[in-house]
């Protein structure tokens, strides 16, 4: 799933300058391995993890595309049958079409308003509630990418033929795919649809709350959800003992591959294009969209392997500019540069603020770890340090941060703690490498 080490920075300056391509990487390695900030962020993620499954202090709810960026940290401080049971809960949850809630809580919790979230309740599972953005197209993958974590590390493979109401996890893992084939899949571009929203964010602007699909709801492709279903599609063949579904699954992913490049890529910016509209834009016919970049679907286009490595690396100046320009505190820059005050009846998506330009951690650091494994570590290191540093200095995880560096958000937010672990990981093992030889 991981892509190749390549030659990073670090060997083209020892090429440049004569040094050795050695002794640069060593030096950078003693660094990375003596960081502090990593130290604290490696204990205190742990720290949060331990505390819940939840995704912050500000949600009651398991949310499964929150749990899906810290479960393989949760599998290090919590009992496998907490790991595996949140996991089926999700799956009997699962609608007679396929689809995935995005989050459930107690049934006792499970408060309705006129203006809230509509629950789910299943016979499979009496003791939550559970409820579905429809805005968004990734619970599903974020389902089958979590089983992927799951299974892989703990190599529980058994845990694929367990059986959730007659079917097995295997079967709905499938199912979960059909759904977005069928119920999410737009024929003229070959792509997934979902509603309007900034990047990989979760409010649409046609509404005060914004997470519910209705008739103001403006239908457009995206690059997050496809490169989302791309990566879901990878863990599920990789997963599969049945040979056809392999092979279907992956002409299936072949094809998107070919529309995301064909559609969504504009080769002459060097970018993806914010959205593809299927029933006109929610937005003022005086806003250039084709001008801002997304920072967070980009960074998953790369692990999903869309980009080369040179793309990879313009993608990288692009984001290290854009926070230059709008003085954001690190490349968890959601968009640059953001959606217009007027452009989200939600009031809480202001320029600079949550998803339209809040500066996240939870997907700024999905770059820093796709960066090391391009082989960029320099640049890696170097753009993760803020991330790691803010983290030691508020001495906890947040949400997401104003342009200012102020914590926003919920508080011990385990995405970011995640996310932010994996990165201390790849970067230490990289380090761990170069002392190695």
């Amino acid at each position: 799933m991981q892509h190749h080490f390549l030659f990073g920075t670090m060997a083209g300056l020892a090429l440049l300058t004569g040094v050795s391509c050695e002794s640069n990487n060593v030096k950078l390695a003693r660094t990375i391995l003596h960081d502090p900030a990593l130290e604290y962020v490696d204990s205190l993620a742990h720290e949060v993890v331990r505390s819940g499954f939840n995704a912050g202090d500000g949600y009651g709810e398991v949310w499964i595309r929150d749990y899906n960026t810290f479960i393989e940290l949760a599998m290090e401080v919590m009992p496998d049958s907490l790991i595996r049971d949140n996991l089926l809960t999700f799956f009997r949850f699962q609608g007679e079409t396929g689809d995935i809630v995005d989050g459930f809580i107690g049934r006792d919790k499970a408060v309705e308003t006129p203006d809230g979230y509509k629950f789910r309740y299943s016979e499979l599972e009496p003791r939550y509630a559970a409820h579905k953005n429809t805005v968004e197209t990734d619970q599903e993958s974020s389902l089958i990418q979590a089983v992927w974590r799951y299974v892989t590390r703990s190599g529980n493979r058994a845990f694929l033929k367990e059986k959730v109401g007659g079917r097995t996890v295997e079967e709905r893992m499938e199912a979960a795919l059909n759904f977005l084939q069928t119920e999410r899949y737009d024929r003229q571009h070959g792509l997934l649809w979902g509603a309007t929203t900034a990047d990989w964010g979760d409010v649409q602007p046609e509404h005060p709350w914004g997470v519910v699909i209705d008739e103001n709801t403006h239908y457009c492709i995206d690059i997050y959800d496809n490169a989302f279903y791309l990566i879901a599609i990878d863990c599920f063949t990789e997963l599969t003992s049945d040979n056809a579904a392999k092979v279907r699954w992956q002409q299936v992913a072949d094809g998107i591959r070919r529309q995301v490049r064909e559609h969504l890529w504009d080769e002459e910016m060097q970018k993806f294009i914010p959205h593809i509209y299927l029933n006109g834009s929610p937005f003022s016919e005086d806003l250039d969209e084709r001008a801002i970049c997304y920072h967070g679907g980009t960074a998953v286009a790369i692990e999903a392997g869309l980009l080369t490595r040179d793309e990879v690396a313009a993608a990288n100046r692009m984001m290290v500019d854009n926070v230059r320009k709008s003085g954001a505190p690190s490349i968890g820059l959601t968009v640059y540069p953001p959606y217009p005050e007027e452009a989200f009846q939600n009031k809480g998506m202001g320029p600079y603020s949550y998803q339209n330009g809040g500066d996240w951690s939870w997907f700024g650091g999905r770059m820093i770890r796709q960066l090391v494994d391009y082989g960029f570590v320099e640049e890696a290191y170097t753009e993760g340090k803020p991330m790691f540093d803010r983290v030691m200095k508020n001495r906890g995880f947040y949400e997401w941060y104003r342009i200012d560096g102020t914590p926003s958000g919920s508080g011990t937010f385990r995405g970011e703690a995640g996310v932010l672990y994996d990165c201390v990981c790849a970067l230490r093992a990289w380090a761990e490498a170069q002392l190695a030889e």
